[in-house]
Formats: C-alpha cells, sequence, structure tokens
C-alpha cells in the first residue's frame, strides 16, 4: 500500500486561506478516489471533500464554496485549498485514499477508505 504524507498546516487568523498538500508514495492512479477528512479535539473524525480520478468531486455542506479538493497525477499529489477559515475549522486534517470509486456522499463514510496519513494541523484564531 502506498504512504500518506500531509503538509502544508499551520496557524492563520480567521478569513485567511492555507493550502494542505498530500503526498502520495505510489502512482495516484492506483486510487480511484481520495478525499480529505478532519478531526476537531473531542469530536468524531467528519468528512471534507473527495475527488474521484475522474476529477469528480463531492464536498460537505460546509465546507462547500470555501474549500476546494484537487490533485495533480503527475506529482502524485492531492491538495485542499481552503479559504475564508473560521475557527470551527480547527482540526488535524487527513488525507485518505481507496481503489473504489466514491459516490457524492463517501465523504461521510471514513470507514471505506483504505489508506491514512498522519495528519497535519490546522488551527484558525479569532
Amino acid at each position: 500500500q502506498g504512504q500518506l504524507v500531509e503538509s502544508g498546516g499551520g496557524s492563520v487568523q480567521a478569513g485567511g486561506s492555507l493550502r494542505l498538500t498530500c503526498s502520495i508514495s505510489k502512482d495516484i492512479a492506483n486510487y480511484d478516489c481520495m478525499g480529505w477528512f478532519r478531526q476537531a479535539p473531542e469530536k468524531e473524525r467528519e468528512g471534507v471533500a473527495t475527488i474521484n480520478s475522474d476529477g469528480r468531486t463531492s464536498y460537505a455542506g460546509r465546507m462547500e464554496g470555501r474549500f476546494t479538493i484537487s490533485q495533480d497525477n503527475a506529482r502524485n499529489t492531492l491538495y485542499l485549498q481552503m479559504n475564508s477559515l473560521k475557527p470551527e475549522d480547527t482540526a488535524v486534517y487527513f488525507c485518505a485514499a481507496k481503489t473504489t470509486y466514491c459516490s457524492v456522499i463517501d465523504y461521510l463514510y471514513s470507514f471505506y477508505f483504505t489508506n491514512w496519513g498522519q495528519g497535519t494541523q490546522v488551527t484558525v484564531s479569532s
């Protein structure tokens, strides 16, 4: 299985932006769907967005319009551009991958994803 490594987290003020990067050690083409998830302190992990190998994306309602998921197949890299950040976006962000195609609601089901990174911390201050 491939290794996933996130980077790009940090501390920003509300309204700011960050771009998270997930580097994949295997050919990204091995995965039909990749996603971003997050977990805030004392909360359950929640889905942020997914992207299929054909480029089809899906977002959790609260992130749509502010976050953009994308991938660069040539660089085996997954991205999450986060704009207009809010304090409630503070969490550890994880990238994940699976070898089956994502439906539009698969961001709700983290247990479908078989490969996970170690996470990167995002802190948004008010």
